[in-house]
């Protein structure tokens, strides 16, 4: 009998939620788009802000991630009363329009879309303010917004870097034994493009010049530049810091340190949650990468479960 009735619940839960909404704000040179997914009257609301490079607002890219994290994530938090804006970036998929060159951008440019979002957000929803939640590079551009806190009701950071990216970014080519015979000229690289100079990709070793191509090289240098520890330790409100233990992205020493840096945030390391967000039963390289291709995966039942608690205490 239990079953069933944990059953009908659920089915009831589902059958309730309204369906997911295309919305639209204003960009610097077109609309930025989104999808608002409602929990109905008197939810708390969270923006969604994407990761690193060309991810969609499903937490998909052209890359080989096709795990819909994000998505995933916002019929999760519906079902537990909680509604959610996810973004796509200005330059990108349906916010195209919003600038000419998608490569011409800072962090401090899509934290001003992101505060954007949150007052468009807030009131959609009927809220006076909006949650921002930040994935991965994403959680640096939450960090950005909330400098300025004004219509932000808190910021949750779920594998997002805590220290600088240069980096984080030298451990990962470490990390694969694969990247042996490019590990020299990699981290050369990063180390001359976190010094703000550019890197002749004709003069990297193939696949390196896909990796630093020119078009995107000023973004990284402001990239580089972004020290998310120093911009916690300035956020005034509340913060949760959402980690899984399994992420072979950003590790669970990054969420620690941002944490160090902001003593009243909540920090949550998950068991077995990786970095797109789904549970994986080993630390097998192979298995893990192969979550962030299968959509078919649900979400990690901790991470909604977590946010959840935290936007609606």
């Amino acid at each position: 009998m239990m079953t069933t009735l944990v059953t009908l619940v659920a089915a009831g839960i589902a059958a309730a939620t309204p369906a997911p909404i295309e919305i639209t704000i204003p960009g610097p040179s077109g609309p930025l788009a989104g999808t608002l997914t409602p929990a109905g009257k008197g939810a708390p609301v969270v923006v969604i802000v994407p990761g690193s490079g060309p991810t969609d607002r499903n937490g998909d890219n052209p890359l080989g991630v096709t795990a819909g994290s994000y998505r995933l994530l916002a019929e999760a938090l519906a079902a537990r009363d909680v509604s959610t804006v996810r973004i796509d970036k200005r330059g990108m998929f349906g916010s195209k329009a919003a600038v000419a060159d998608p490569n011409a951008v800072t962090i401090a440019d899509y934290a001003a879309d992101v505060r954007g979002w949150a007052i468009a957000a807030a009131k959609r929803t009927g809220n006076r303010c909006a949650w921002l939640l930040g994935h991965s590079e994403g959680g640096l551009v939450v960090l950005q917004a909330a400098q300025d806190a004004r219509g932000i009701c808190g910021i949750i950071l779920v594998s997002s870097p805590g220290s600088l990216l240069a980096a984080i970014m030298k451990a990962q080519f470490r990390a694969n034994p694969a990247n042996a015979p490019i590990l020299a000229p990699a981290l050369a690289a990063i180390d001359r493009l976190a010094a703000g100079q550019r890197v002749d990709p004709a003069t990297l070793p193939a696949p390196l010049p896909m990796i630093f191509p020119a078009a995107v090289q000023g973004f990284m240098i402001d990239l580089f530049a972004q020290d998310p520890a120093a911009m916690a330790a300035r956020v005034t409100v509340p913060m949760l810091i959402v980690q899984g233990d399994r992420d072979i992205q950003v590790p669970v020493a990054d969420a620690q340190a941002l944490a160090k840096a902001a003593p009243r945030a909540t920090l949550a390391i998950l068991p077995g949650v990786n970095h797109v967000l789904k549970t994986v039963a080993s630390d097998d390289r192979a298995a893990n990468l192969a979550t962030y291709r299968d959509s078919s995966l649900p979400i990690a039942p901790a991470v909604p479960a977590t946010i959840a608690a935290f936007v609606r205490c």
